[in-house]
C-alpha cells in the first residue's frame, strides 16, 4: 500500500482507517459540539437548520493536496486548520456569524488513521476558536487528500446587512484589515526550503500555514454599514491585484502604500529579489485579510469600528490605476488564479 508522507509522523502507528464507521467515530470524538440551530443529529441525511433571521451567508471552498496545500511542508493539524479558515474568511467577509459548516472529505489510500486524527485535530482547534460546529458531511476515496468545505453564518445583528462588493463610488475610501503580501513570500520559502524557512521568515511562513480569520473585524463592519449601505467589503485572498477590481466592479483607484503599510519581511524579500515591494504587496494570494471600500464621511467611523483599518487609497472616476502616483497595469502582478498558476501554487 501507497504510504502518505505524514504517516512518518506517527511510525508506530501506520495502519489506514478500518472503514467509513471507523472515519465517522473519529470525527465524532473531534467534533463533538452540537448547535442549537440544528433541527437533526449529524448521522442524517441532511442537516435541517432553524434560523431567526431569515437570512443566511453561505459559501464553498476547496482545499486539495498539491494544489491548496503540500505534506511535504504542511504538518496535518495545520493543513486541517487551513481548510476551515480558509472557508471561514468567506464569512468575515460579509460580516456574518458563523454557524455550522459540512465537510466533504477525499481520503488517498496510504493515509493513515494518525496522521488523518491529527489533521482532524487541527480542524476542530480552529472550528472552537471560530466558534464553528460540524454538521456532517460526505467522505470518499481519492487521489490526494482533499477537502470540501461549505460555510454558513447569520447577520452579525437584526437589520444588519451582508456587505457586498461593487458598492464603491468615485471619492470613496479603499482600505486594508490585515497583511498583504506576507503568505506569497512564506509559500515561496517554503517551496525553495521546507520547513527551515520558519526560522529565516516566521511571519511569512505563519501568514501561509495559519492565516487569521477577521471575523470580528468584518461582524464590526456589517454592524456599520447598517448606518452607512454603501460601505462594501470582501475576503481578499488571491491578493489586491486581482482582488481590487472586483471589488470596484470596474472603477479604478488611486493607490498610495508607503512603506509603513507593507510588512518587513515583504520589504526584505523584495530587496533580495531586486523588485519594487510594492509588487509583491499587491500580487499577494493567502493572506485572507479583508479589502473594502467607504464613503469619506465613513471613514472615521470605520477606523472607529476597526482600529486595524488602513488606508489604502482612493476610488477613481475612471477604470484606471495608479500606486503612489505612478499608472499602475494589474494584469502585470501574478496574483492568484486557479487556472493560470502552477499546481501547488497557492
Amino acid at each position: 500500500m501507497r504510504g502518505h508522507p505524514w504517516n512518518s509522523l506517527h511510525a508506530g502507528d501506520r495502519a489506514a482507517p478500518a472503514s467509513e464507521e471507523d472515519c465517522l467515530a473519529l470525527i465524532n470524538a473531534l467534533f463533538p459540539e452540537r448547535s442549537e440551530h440544528f433541527r437533526l443529529e449529524r448521522d442524517d441525511d441532511c442537516a435541517a437548520l432553524s434560523l431567526s433571521s431569515g437570512s443566511l451567508a453561505l459559501s464553498t471552498d476547496y482545499f486539495l493536496e498539491d494544489v491548496h496545500f503540500r505534506a511535504a511542508y504542511f504538518t496535518p493539524a495545520e493543513a486541517g486548520a487551513k481548510a476551515l479558515s480558509a472557508a471561514v474568511s468567506d464569512l468575515a467577509a460579509v460580516g456574518a456569524v458563523p454557524l455550522g459548516f459540512s465537510l466533504g472529505l477525499l481520503l488517498p489510500e496510504g493515509l493513515s488513521r494518525a496522521a488523518l486524527a491529527d489533521c482532524l485535530a487541527g480542524m476542530a482547534a480552529k472550528a472552537r476558536a471560530c466558534a464553528i460546529v460540524l454538521t456532517g458531511g460526505d467522505l470518499s476515496r481519492g487521489p490526494c487528500l482533499g477537502f470540501c468545505l461549505t460555510v454558513w453564518g447569520a447577520p452579525v445583528a437584526e437589520g444588519a446587512p451582508f456587505p457586498a462588493r461593487g458598492r464603491a463610488r468615485p471619492g470613496d475610501c479603499l482600505f486594508l484589515i490585515g497583511e498583504a503580501g506576507l503568505a506569497r513570500v512564506g509559500l515561496e520559502a517554503l517551496e525553495a526550503l521546507g520547513r527551515e524557512a520558519l526560522s529565516r521568515y516566521p511571519a511569512s511562513c505563519a501568514a501561509h500555514l495559519d492565516p487569521p480569520v477577521l471575523l470580528a473585524e468584518g461582524q464590526a463592519l456589517a454592524r456599520l454599514a447598517r448606518r452607512e449601505p454603501a460601505l462594501s467589503l470582501m475576503d481578499c485572498s488571491d491578493g489586491p491585484a486581482r482582488d481590487l477590481p472586483r471589488l470596484l466592479a470596474g472603477s479604478g483607484a488611486d493607490l498610495r502604500i508607503d512603506p509603513g503599510l507593507i510588512p518587513e519581511e515583504v520589504r526584505r524579500e523584495a530587496g533580495r529579489q531586486g523588485i519594487a515591494p510594492e509588487d509583491i504587496f499587491l500580487a499577494g494570494g493567502e493572506d485572507y485579510a479583508l479589502i473594502g471600500s467607504c464613503p469619506e464621511s465613513c471613514w472615521p467611523l470605520a477606523r472607529e469600528a476597526v482600529p486595524a483599518a488602513r488606508l489604502l487609497g482612493r476610488v477613481r472616476e475612471d477604470s484606471l490605476f495608479f500606486c503612489n502616483g505612478a499608472p499602475l497595469s494589474l494584469a502585470a502582478l501574478s496574483g492568484f488564479d486557479h487556472f493560470a498558476a502552477p499546481a501547488g501554487k497557492n
